[in-house]
């Protein structure tokens, strides 16, 4: 790319950036202007991260999650989270029951047992106090995994209603409470079918809807529990079908209140309207297609410093492959990666609102059309090649905007007398 080219693309990423004055919730919204004026009209923004375990991507989101409540009027926040497990949270967040890092730490996710989320998940409790309940906001698990709550609720019910039949659901469901998707590969996903004579059974034995409810989370488990993670098919894998559901949480949340205004947290990964190969079907996709222009995909980035992350061991080893959550640091990109240009533009904290390029010279057009490489790390990362780890990705056709924090610390884990013995990974990896 020519030098006059390179200038120009660096003036307007200059000239579009919005600074940030401050990652941290409770610093006012007058640098956040830019933010509201690219959602208006939007109804599910994506709330996005390069990393599962970012301090400031998480005090980031919290401080926009908290401006969209209260300038925008959004309602709800649907998190890559267990959907079993996450209306412990929202009676949290509404009627104060439990507390807040206990609720958390029943999500399923190391990566979400912070302390940074538990004050945001302290912040939506504060907020709700005293509203009427029809004002109030809520917390949604978009993700199937995880569903222990759901297979506890309804033993719970056979155990009372029906107990003849509590030794046949344990054969047949018990196992989905620890199972890792994947973990049990079935072609014929036998588990799902019989998810679905669960359903029908426990319907005509008078289950409420809440059992029921969580059947169907059994059965959206076991279907993740029983896919593969290659097949001929790139629909027909693990990772494909998990976005699908969660779009399909998303939607079923907005469906229920044509009003309702949602902010989902994900990684970058789940978020963007597109990809270059139409099998790669992120929940981005689905919700593009569902909301068009009413979905916004914010991509977070970072320019330095450390994150967590589980460290993959180097193998083959017998056993469990997965190594301990580390904090793992990493220097600013090149000006090759994406976060070296930025960086290179606009060094402070931003935001780019990548819709604002319609406009824009046509060397920026061109750049904004082309694959640039940028970081992107799930709950685990390889031990010695993370580094040079990056995603390719067409910005104007995947993500709305960008928000970029110069400098990356990790993430605070809750005490460990908190987090008890629950499940430290994440069963579908990736994002």
């Amino acid at each position: 790319m020519a030098n006059e080219s390179l200038a120009e693309i660096q003036q307007w990423l200059s000239a579009t950036a919005s600074p940030l004055t401050s990652l941290v919730a409770g610093s006012g919204s007058e640098d956040l202007a830019a933010v509201g004026k690219a959602l208006d009209g939007v109804r599910v923004v994506g709330l996005g991260e390069a990393t599962h375990g970012t301090r400031e991507f998480f005090q980031l989101k919290h401080r926009l999650f908290e401006y969209l409540v209260t300038e925008l009027g959004y309602s709800v926040l649907a998190m890559e989270a267990s959907e079993s497990a996450a209306p412990a949270v929202d009676a949290y967040v509404r009627d104060g029951v439990g507390d807040a890092a206990s609720v958390v730490a029943g999500l399923g996710f190391w990566t979400w047992r912070t302390e940074e989320v538990v004050a945001l998940v302290e912040w939506m409790r504060s907020y709700n106090s005293g509203q009427p309940a029809d004002e109030q906001v809520g917390f949604v698990g978009i993700d199937p995994q995880r569903c222990a709550a759901s297979v506890s609720v309804v033993r719970e019910f056979l155990a009372e209603s029906v107990p003849d039949r509590l030794a046949a659901f344990e054969e047949g469901f018990g196992f989905l409470a620890d199972a890792q998707p994947g973990s049990a590969p079935d072609p014929s996903r036998l588990v799902v079918r019989e998810a679905e004579h669960l359903i029908a059974f426990l319907a005509a034995k008078g289950a409420d809807e809440e059992v029921l409810r969580h059947a169907r989370i059994l059965e959206r488990a076991g279907d993740l529990v029983c896919r593969a993670k290659e097949h001929k098919d790139p629909a027909e894998t693990l990772f494909a079908v998990r976005d699908a559901y969660m779009a399909e949480a998303v939607a079923k949340v907005a469906d229920e209140d044509p009003s309702r205004r949602i902010a989902v947290w994900a990684h970058n990964g789940h978020l963007p309207a597109s990809r270059q190969s139409a099998e790669l079907r992120p929940m981005g996709q689905h919700l593009r297609e569902r909301f068009g222009a009413e979905y916004y995909a914010l991509a977070l980035l970072f320019g330095q410093g450390a994150f967590r992350a589980r460290r993959l061991r180097p193998g083959p080893w017998p056993g469990p492959m997965d190594g301990p959550v580390v904090a793992n640091n990493i220097d600013r990109g090149g000006f090759n990666a994406l976060e070296g240009q930025l960086a290179a533009a606009t060094p402070g904290d931003h935001f780019l609102n990548l819709r604002g390029s319609d406009d824009a010279p046509a060397a920026v057009k061109a750049w904004l059309s082309e694959p640039q490489m940028f970081r992107s790390f799930g709950s685990y990362i390889q031990r010695w090649t993370y580094k040079l780890q990056f995603a390719p990705t067409v910005l104007t056709h995947e993500y709305d905007g960008l928000a970029y924090v110069a400098k990356s610390t990790p993430s605070v884990p809750l005490p460990e007398k908190v987090l008890g013995s629950g499940d430290d990974g994440e069963g579908a990896g990736g994002g």
